[in-house]
């Protein structure tokens, strides 16, 4: 038998085939229906945990819900109690209310009857009051009649003393008149003036130092002096030129003094010093290189500074060459008083006013800040600052109303709009107010001197004083020549002359005293 016959080959892999057939078959019977009822059972577990979960999460559901309906009620029961109280508490309120009513009702009928009685008892007086003028006026008709007997005047005469009394008494009904008026002007004028400049003052606290004519500059030790004025005094004579400052060396311990009048050329003179001291080269050609260096710098420092004050004030569109003149106004002083300073305070107070009076209130600031701009012009250009500041802003075409209140607020032009007169009033302010500036012994001696003056030039004037540093002035008359009515009147005549004649920052009070002694002696 040849076993590489492809026929047996052939039958042998069927009968192979179908034997593995029904082995697969025989084995897959076996283990599946041990696999499915393993998933049967699983199934079950599974369901059965489901149901017990599930029983479970509805139970906390449940829970929940009941947690948050008793908490919704607590909340309902408590916003309701509040509601009830609040009711109760109105309740409370409108029986008060309705027995005030009651109470103020009661109190207008009882106030009726009491002004008709008091209206009838005045018409019983006016009655009484008629016929008591009636009887005076035939009594001074009888003494006249008596008088012109008695003492024999002719018509010409009674009319001339008749009209010399009613003179007088035109005069004091006319003082009394004018006092009425000018109070009843003050306390309308009074009100609205005082809120706009005491709220402008309240809200522009800003300090001020008073600037000298001297610098101090620290040394180390008092050798470093030797060095400052250098071999025959070679160093301290080329930094005084380039400077413009005089430097004093004295016995003053580990200090060395600047002098000058210019507070620009003596800030450029103690910073170069003080960086001079601490490179520790110290000679002509180093002086000149640090002192240009120092000017260089302090130039920007002052562009910086009037930047600065322009945000500070909320400003904007202004020229660089004025802002650069702001920025100058630090190293300025107009009576000890810093100008930048002095300038930020005014317009502060210049916007406030303007605000309160429904102005424009940049403009008013602008203005009030640029207002002594002509300070800082070289001092070789003549000319009142005013006016110079007016010619400096017109050049670099600012507004025109900022120009004329520039020249204008020293009435060196004429005022065209009121923020002009704003500025001039917080310019008063500003440097009115006390410690702000420093006033010559001779200038000070001389107001005194012409207040007193104006005051007794008025007749009726018996002795004047000048008190409270010039800032009032106190009248004493003659009770005899001047009487109540008049006093008023003279003080506001002294006031307008002083005010006509004199200048002085901020004001000054008149007060006119009369009084009347008796004296008598017992022997």
């Amino acid at each position: 038998m040849d076993w590489m016959n492809p026929i047996y080959l052939v039958g042998i892999g069927v009968v192979l085939s179908v034997v593995m057939f029904f082995l697969g078959w025989a084995i897959n019977s076996k283990f599946g229906k041990s696999a499915i009822n393993r998933a049967k059972e699983k199934a079950d577990e599974i369901i059965e945990d489901a149901k017990k979960e599930a029983k479970n999460l509805k139970r906390e559901k449940l829970l929940e819900v009941k947690d948050e309906w008793l908490r919704k009620k607590q909340e309902f029961d408590n916003e309701v109690n509040t509601r009830r109280q609040k009711l109760q508490n109105y309740e409370k309120n409108l029986d008060i209310r309705e027995e005030g009513i009651e109470k103020k009702y009661e109190l207008v009928i009882q106030k009726e009857k009491a002004n008709k009685e008091l209206e009838r008892k005045l018409l019983n007086q006016k009655e009484l009051l008629e016929r008591k003028r009636n009887e005076l006026d035939n009594l001074i008709r009888e003494q006249n009649i008596r008088l012109e007997k008695i003492a024999s005047l002719t018509a010409e005469e009674a009319k001339k003393m008749l009209m010399e009394n009613m003179i007088e008494k035109a005069k004091s009904d006319a003082s009394q008149y004018i006092k009425e008026i000018r109070d009843r002007a003050k306390l309308e004028a009074k009100r609205e003036a005082q809120k706009i400049v005491v709220q402008a003052i309240q809200r522009t606290a800003v300090d001020h130092s008073v600037e000298t004519t001297v610098s101090v500059v620290q040394i180390q030790n008092d050798e470093m002096k030797g060095r400052i004025i250098g071999r025959e005094g070679r160093n301290i004579r080329s930094f005084e030129a380039v400077t413009g400052v005089d430097v004093i060396v004295d016995d003053t311990p580990e200090a060395v003094i600047l002098s000058a009048f210019d507070q620009y050329r003596r800030e450029i003179a103690r910073i170069a010093l003080e960086r001079l001291i601490a490179d520790g080269r110290i000679h002509p050609a180093r002086i000149e290189e640090v002192v240009k260096k120092v000017e260089s710098e302090l130039e920007e420092e002052i562009i910086h500074e009037g930047e600065n004050v322009l945000v500070q004030l909320g400003l904007h569109g202004v020229h660089p060459e004025l802002v650069k003149h702001i920025g100058k106004m630090k190293y300025r002083s107009s009576y000890g008083q810093n100008l930048l300073q002095h300038s930020i305070e005014v317009a502060y107070l210049t916007g406030i006013m303007a605000a309160e009076l429904g102005f424009d209130v940049n403009l008013a600031k602008k203005a009030g800040l640029m207002h002594d701009i002509g300070k800082t012009i070289d001092k070789s250009v003549e000319g009142p600052h005013a006016l110079l500041g007016y010619d400096l802003a017109k050049k670099y075409k600012e507004h025109p109303i900022v120009v004329n209140a520039i020249g204008s607020h020293h009435e060196d032009i004429e005022m065209e709009h009121p923020i002009a007169a704003l500025v001039q009033a917080a310019d008063a302010i500003s440097g009115a107010r006390p410690g702000a500036r420093r006033e010559p012994l001779e200038g000070y001696v001389k107001r005194l001197e012409n207040l007193e003056n104006i005051a007794n030039t008025f007749e009726g004037v018996a002795k004047t004083y000048a008190i409270q540093a010039g800032r009032e002035i106190r009248v004493v008359v003659e009770p005899d020549k001047v009487d109540d009515a008049f006093s008023d009147k003279l003080a506001y005549d002294i006031a307008q002359k002083i005010q006509d004649e004199m200048e002085y920052p901020g004001q000054i009070k008149v007060t006119v005293i009369r009084e009347v002694r008796k004296i008598a002696y017992a022997k």
